[in-house]
């Protein structure tokens, strides 16, 4: 009976602890990688850099990359690995071992509810992707006109249409069925693991990505100098300067956008939180998702190095290529009065509108339009799995459910947060909700409360030691005050002066509209399922540490947790 005991205490204790690895270093960087490119990168990365004025949005996103960015994903790994090695992976496991604190859980819980809200608008986004290259491929689009794919857009969006308009066909409607498909993929992936089923994924995905995205930005810059008036010399301007000109019209020479200086593109508060707000969206930083994957990592893996390469990649993506690619084609084929809030109804349209009319201009222009949303989808699934994977660890180490289960459970919640922003699709009210709520707002909280987490409870010298072991490379000496001190005030001066500008407008905005109401609702229900989850674990955790202390104590083992 006392050897039936002994077992029973040893596989409660090793049920936190079983976990799998990444099968080498390059396998866990493509995974993180892949996790940070993806449409953020190619579409919402321009379409935010045309609302918020171009090259006044790149010097707000170069300064946030460097002083929030790089910073908070070493912390991510650093932590991620942490709590990994203590045998937890999901972010409220994590960092409750972190912190050796509840609250640490509490605050975890929200890189559960993030990704997992974020996930079901950017399912609907793979969907159109999925369904761009689909029509490139079997030639069911027309060349045309920039309005002609503008509208087509809309239509495949459902933007232009009420609501609920792309439930007439039922089952038969296309986007639909790529909604569902995608939603699919991603559950199977998942299902099929870290190793087989994600890093295997990541592995040739994401090389592909890189090689047709640099072919297709060589075109870019070698479109004609000029097309109604504008060339990419211009578009380039745009994107680079930030005190921008005053356009005239070719024809009669009335303004059509007018000029502002350096420092009026630099006082808008809304361009730094939005700019703030993209680097966390696009690096998965203050989700969950990368604290998740790091967990996985071992003890001897070099960590940053690994954090180096994964961002190196990613800014490449977007203040490289996607600037070159998309916002100049875009100036020149939709015209700088095209490139405002007024127009856009969201920052990921824009290549939707502007890269079908660029590949028009190629020779086998339909094979790189296939490659390239075919290619774009690829890269969303790489990133829509890392934001699933926080969720369905909760519930595996939390409530001891299976993976099957797990991912039922996951795929539910979200297949219905999906079905709910592609039914609410007029003018995009829903995702636009979704998108602001989660990339604008509750990032920062999640990333402030990291920031304090490893600067100043964990212990600056200490979490920088832990990052460093098994390192080749010493963290610059600069990382410690940057982290300890600017990253968190640069949050809370961002947080506040947004907070005066624009919450209010916002807010009366989301009153007002039925639509954005029930968007927030939807948060609110999630949050609650989450929250409820993270307690009942909470609860359990406690009960084994419980067990264990017991079990060490009356001599029938040494523990069993590192």
């Amino acid at each position: 009976m006392l050897h039936q005991n002994r077992c029973r205490l040893r596989d409660s204790f090793t049920m936190v602890r079983k976990r799998e690895n990444w099968t080498s270093q390059l396998g866990v960087v493509l995974a993180v990688t892949g996790s940070a490119v993806g449409l953020g990168n190619f579409l919402r990365f321009p379409g935010q850099a045309a609302l918020y004025g171009g090259g006044s949005y790149m010097i707000a996103y170069l300064i946030a990359f460097a002083v929030i960015g790089i910073p908070l994903a070493w912390v991510e790994w650093g932590i991620g690995r942490y709590g990994g090695l203590q045998g937890y992976n999901s972010p409220p496991g994590i960092l409750r071992k972190f912190l050796k604190s509840d609250i640490g859980a509490y605050f975890g819980m929200l890189g559960v509810l993030l990704p997992t809200i974020i996930f079901m608008y950017y399912a609907v986004i793979e969907a159109w992707c999925l369904q761009y290259a689909c029509e490139f491929l079997f030639q069911q689009t027309q060349t045309g006109s920039v309005d002609f794919y503008k509208n087509h857009f809309e239509n495949i969006s459902g933007q232009n249409q009420p609501n609920g308009h792309l439930f007439n066909n039922g089952i038969f409607n296309t986007t639909l069925i790529c909604l569902l498909g995608c939603i699919g993929l991603n559950f199977y992936l998942l299902y099929c693991g870290i190793t087989k089923g994600i890093e295997k994924f990541c592995n040739w995905a994401l090389p592909l990505l890189f090689v047709c995205s640099i072919i297709i930005t060589i075109r870019v810059l070698t479109l004609p100098t000029q097309i109604d008036g504008q060339g990419i010399v211009d578009g380039l301007g745009f994107i680079w300067n930030p005190a921008q000109p005053t356009v005239y019209s070719p024809t009669d020479g009335h303004v059509i956008v007018e000029g502002k200086t350096f420092i009026q593109g630099l006082s808008n508060s809304q361009t730094w939180l939005a700019a703030a707000g993209h680097v966390f969206f696009a690096m998965s930083l203050g989700m969950g998702a990368v604290m998740t994957y790091t967990s996985y990592t071992r003890r001897s893996d070099d960590i940053v190095l690994s954090c180096g390469a994964s961002c190196s990649a990613n800014g490449f993506c977007e203040s490289v290529i996607a600037a070159l690619m998309v916002v100049p084609a875009a100036y020149v084929f939709l015209g700088p009065e095209f490139l405002n809030s007024d127009t856009l109804k969201s920052s990921f349209a824009i290549g939707f509108y502007t890269l079908p009319h660029v590949f028009d201009q190629m020779p086998f222009g339909r094979v790189f339009g296939f490659l390239f949303f075919g290619l774009m989808f690829l890269a969303a699934v790489t990133s829509s799995i890392s934001l699933l994977q926080p969720f369905i660890v909760l519930l595996e180490e939390g409530l001891h459910l299976s993976k099957r289960s797990g991912v039922a459970i996951v795929a539910a919640i979200c297949t219905t947060g999906a079905l709910f922003v592609f039914y609410f699709a007029e003018d995009a009210k829903a995702l636009d909700t979704f998108d602001f709520i989660i990339a604008n707002l509750l990032l920062f909280v999640l990333a402030l409360f990291q920031a304090i987490a490893f600067g100043w409870w964990f212990g600056i010298d200490k979490g920088i030691t832990e990052l460093e072991r098994g390192s080749r490379m010493k963290i610059p000496f600069v990382l410690k005050f940057t982290i300890k001190y600017i990253t968190p005030a640069y949050l809370l001066i961002i947080c506040v002066a947004w907070s005066f500008q624009s919450l209010p407008e916002y807010a009366t905005k989301i009153c007002t509209d039925s639509v954005r109401m029930l968007s927030v609702l939807v948060i609110v229900i999630v949050f609650l399922i989450v929250y409820i989850i993270t307690a009942i674990s909470i609860k359990r955790w406690r009960k084994e540490e419980s067990n264990q202390s017991s079990y060490t104590e009356t001599g029938m083992g040494d523990g069993l947790l590192p």
